[in-house]
């Protein structure tokens, strides 16, 4: 049984499904197997192991891995969105009238 320190995706226990299902696509037949393999000997979900039998099943039909560094985080992998918002107020939205005061222009807003 292959070690948590040894998969070929770092940190592979706490990766979301949705990062962890972007970044199979980067691996090849034999890194993934050993990942369907730990996925099914510890957390066995059932989410992840279809997402990973049906990647495995392309690529024994021909599927190539996408490029990429699977350690790289996925741009839609919430976890490396955690980092921080880059607003700023240059991005910040308009000001927001207090609910108690409204929008003596608006009269769809009371006074």
């Amino acid at each position: 049984m292959t070690e948590h320190d040894q998969l070929p995706l770092p940190d592979y226990d706490h990766l979301p499904v949705e990062g962890l299902i972007s970044r199979i696509r980067t691996l090849d037949a034999t890194g993934l197997q050993t990942l369907l393999d730990y996925e099914r000997a510890h957390a066995d979900r059932l989410q992840v192991v279809m997402a990973m039998e049906n990647r495995l099943r392309s690529l024994h039909e021909g599927a190539q891995p996408s490029g990429g560094d699977p350690a790289a985080a996925a741009a839609d992998d919430p976890v490396a969105a955690a980092g921080g918002s880059k607003v700023s107020g240059a991005t910040t939205g308009p000001p927001v009238n207090p609910p108690s005061q409204g929008d003596p222009t608006n009269p769809a807003q009371p006074r």
